[in-house]
């Protein structure tokens, strides 16, 4: 490498290669998608395939707070239950990137360490806003309509996404945790409980008292409120403090969560070394 080069590399500094490899990660991803659609079929199809289930399906056994479309109620909580589950694809390709050796491979690269994790997070977040705008269409098409306005809905998938960009480094850390893909998988089993036992379907004042205040005070119930609130859809609250605050807790809840797990999953990344 000549004096230039180097020159070139020093003022450019840590920062720039660190977005830079991060990007390269990022192509590397999507790249890794085009060449296996059957991934983007899964990952995009599911959630057309849950939304026309419940929708159809189950919505007839549903009841809308207000008594009127059970749709306007539903789809809110539909996509944040989408975002939601989308750790365990951060969770199943990261372990599948362990097993494989892609991982070893990348530390032993000269490469910013941070790279690795940013990288999948910047990738998850826009299969992301794809899987969100799928749903939204679908919705749509479906009768769901949105009547807070432009703005206002805009700001429903802003907190919708921010759910979805906390819970990739939950999914990165539990990757990187668990020693196979077969069990990545058996972590559905925690998945299914923390977006079930919510507001997603249906109010938490229906439920037991003991399992509604559980409902009320998980994350996703906070950011499906506080989507329908935005929407201009109907909105269950029993007036609980954390009901009646949904728009300020759909912000608070996934900055804790990434404050708490980000640290933890680049920590983790780092002492796969030792």
């Amino acid at each position: 490498m000549s004096t230039v080069d180097l020159t070139l590399t020093d003022r450019r500094g840590r920062a720039y290669w660190a977005v830079a490899d991060c990007w390269n990660v990022v192509r590397r991803g999507l790249t890794y998608y085009q060449r296996q659609p059957i991934l983007i079929a899964w990952q995009l199809g599911f959630p057309i395939i849950s939304v026309l289930l419940y929708g159809y399906v189950f919505g007839g056994a549903m009841k809308s707070p207000d008594g009127g479309s059970v749709r306007d109620f539903l789809m809110p909580g539909m996509f944040a239950m989408t975002m939601a589950f989308g750790f365990m694809n951060t969770a199943i390709a990261v372990v599948t990137d362990a097993s494989k050796g892609v991982i070893d491979r990348f530390r032993s690269m000269p490469m910013a360490p941070s790279a690795v994790v940013t990288g999948r997070g910047v990738n998850d977040l826009i299969v992301a806003c794809a899987e969100l705008t799928i749903l939204a269409v679908t919705a749509f098409a479906m009768g769901w309509r949105s009547d807070g306005g432009v703005v206002k809905a805009l700001a429903a998938f802003g907190l919708l996404l921010l759910l979805r960009f906390c819970l990739i480094w939950v999914g990165i850390l539990l990757g990187l945790l668990v020693p196979t893909t077969e069990a990545a998988g058996g972590l559905y089993a925690v998945a299914f409980p923390l977006t079930m036992i919510s507001s997603v379907f249906v109010p938490p004042s229906t439920m037991p008292d003991w399992l509604g205040t559980v409902a009320a005070w998980n994350p996703i119930s906070s950011t499906a409120a506080a989507a329908r609130e935005l929407f201009g859809n109907p909105v269950a609250s029993d007036g609980s403090w954390i009901q009646e605050h949904a728009l300020l807790m759909a912000v608070v809840w996934p900055l804790v969560i990434t404050a708490v797990f980000l640290p933890l999953a680049v920590r983790r990344f780092q002492r796969l070394s030792r």
